[in-house]
């Protein structure tokens, strides 16, 4: 036993113990400060202040805020662009073209459109990384307690077994996990309740799901790996509320993948690219296939001659309906991303979170605890939601054109398809070289910036202490010299956005794999695509990572 492991620790109580400053988090505090006002309720946030590690689309479907928070329109600071249009695409090497006619689409009725991206009226694109600390201050204001750059680390078990509450990181171990001159133990938080909103792939909400065996008679959870760059565009280009989606090119149509571009105010754009971390192919590159498509003709056109102000990447939970865990479990539950209650079919999560966080408080209220959440969840318009719109992900694992004569199939049914689509672990997936052909896809040189990952990295604006423990974890790094070299030819080193995976010469001939962890964005790629399960994401020390601008 380590020193750190043995030393005594502060501990604090609470009622309710909130992990993650996310929009889930964030309104289950509320919620219960309105509900319970004399309960004491704090929130956890990894980040070194909360929006810091916010990052979404972000388009909002208002409705659930607006229940949570009235005044929002009124009093929110942030940026709120109204939706103006929308435009979907299918993307060619050098054109694009619309699958459904603006004058179909026009004759659609609101509900066949309800479970898909390209009916917007109503929402607002906004910034997730303003929406947070905002609703942080309404949660204040309450009488919460939120405390930024203290990153919950695991979950303390009681007597019977049931989760108690979480014990903080500590603060200042050296690169071997010893106590440095600056050692601070990370303090026990206590609580009869514990609620898990750390997003996706939480690193509690994993060992916890594990350990009560949450994930049983369900599919496993799916994943996307998405990127997001802030740009300023020369005046006259554009057209604020305007939302594009697309599918298509740079992908090949048997990999799910695809583009957005939101246009907002003060001559500024959001540009991503989602690709599902389902894919087959074993030389893919999602950093490169979202610069690829920056640099298609139509997209370049709008972005040559502008400036990159921040960029970032995250997972999203993508599995839906049929990947849900049990959300509950004996003194926890698990709301927002790290349930898995994002509606991949819409390419929205934040109303979604919202909308989990505030039923959870509400019932934490009615019963003092979380038994019955997971079965009232699955039967509130959240979860109805994600069941009308359980089939559309999976369907494109066949392929892009049967996945959108199934999105047809299912806007016409309205999701009542007599069956359900099963989703398998991302990492099985993956096949070997020996085993696929990768295509040619078409790509193009590229001009646009950044012009790698590390340039990338400098926009997330990542600070972490090079000194501090590396906190991603290679069970055993053997099998990434000897064995993923030669069956997947080390996927590391091209799904993560970061660059934090290298394999160098070793110094006698051989290889060895390097982990840059200081380059870590914390999306948790790593942690779900690994096709041998070896690698694990834990927190790093409390404040580090990412500091998204506006995103």
């Amino acid at each position: 036993m380590s020193a750190a492991a043995a030393i005594e620790r502060d501990r604090l109580q609470y009622d309710v113990v909130i992990v993650g400053a996310g929009p889930a988090g964030l309104a289950c505090a509320i919620r219960l400060k309105q509900l319970k006002p004399a309960l004491s309720v704090c929130v956890l946030e990894k980040a070194s202040a909360v929006g810091a590690q916010s990052l979404s689309g972000a388009v909002l479907e208002p409705g659930p805020l607006q229940q949570l928070l009235p005044e929002w329109p009124q009093e929110y600071p942030g940026m709120k662009v109204p939706a103006a249009d929308d435009d979907f695409r299918i993307f060619t090497p050098q054109g694009s073209f619309k699958p459904v006619p603006d004058w179909l689409a026009r004759l659609l009725p609101r509900s066949m459109t309800y479970s898909t991206p390209f009916n917007n009226h109503g929402n607002y694109i906004i910034s997730l990384g303003q929406l947070t600390p905002w609703l942080a201050s309404k949660a204040e204001g309450l009488g919460v307690e939120v405390f930024p750059g203290f990153a919950a680390a695991e979950a303390l078990c009681g007597e019977t077994g049931a989760v108690a509450g979480v014990r903080i990181g500590d603060m200042g171990l050296d690169r071997n996990g010893e106590p440095g001159p600056n050692f601070t133990p990370g303090v026990e938080i206590h609580a009869p309740l514990t609620v898990l909103a750390e997003g996706a792939r939480g690193s509690i909400a994993k060992q916890l799901i594990a350990r009560f065996d949450l994930a049983r008679g369900h599919c496993p959870q799916t994943f996307a790996l998405g990127y997001k760059e802030l740009w300023q565009l020369p005046a006259g280009r554009v057209r604020a509320g305007r939302i594009e989606h697309g599918l298509g090119w740079p992908a090949d149509p048997r990999t799910y993948a695809g583009s957005f571009l939101y246009h907002l105010d003060n001559d500024r754009v959001y540009v991503g690219y989602i690709v599902g971390l389902d894919y087959r192919d074993p030389r893919l590159a999602p950093f490169e296939a979202f610069q690829q498509f920056k640099n298609h003709p139509q997209v370049k056109s709008l972005l040559e001659g502008g400036e990159i102000l921040s960029a970032g990447a995250r997972t999203i939970a993508a599995g839906g309906w049929q990947s849900l865990p049990t959300l509950e479990m004996p003194g926890a539950i698990l709301i927002g991303d790290a349930g898995g209650t994002l509606n991949f079919a819409k390419i929205k999560g934040v109303h979604q979170a919202i909308r989990s966080g505030s039923l959870a408080a509400e019932h934490i209220a009615e019963t003092g605890g979380g038994a019955g959440f997971d079965a009232r969840w699955r039967a509130s318009p959240g979860g109805r939601e994600l069941q009308r719109a359980r089939n559309l992900k999976p369907a494109f694992k066949r392929g892009l054109w049967l996945g959108l004569v199934n999105s047809a199939w299912e806007m016409l049914t309205g999701g009542h398809s007599p069956w359900t689509l099963k989703n398998t672990a991302d990492w099985s997936r993956l096949q070997r070289l020996d085993e696929f052909h990768s295509p040619d896809r078409g790509w193009v040189e590229r001009t646009l910036p950044p012009r790698d990952r590390v340039s990338f990295v400098f926009f997330a604006g990542n600070v972490h202490d090079e000194n501090q423990p590396v906190h991603l974890k290679v069970a055993d790094t053997r099998v990434c010299v000897e064995r993923c070299t030669r069956e997947f030819g080390n996927p590391c080193e091209r799904f993560c956005p970061a660059g934090v995976y290298e394999m160098v010469d070793d110094g006698a001939g051989g290889r060895r794999l390097q982990i840059n962890a200081a380059n870590c964005v914390h999306c948790k790629a790593c942690d779900i695509k690994d096709p041998y399960e070896i690698i694990t994401w834990t927190t790093p020390e409390g404040g580090s990572g990412p500091n998204y601008q506006s995103l």
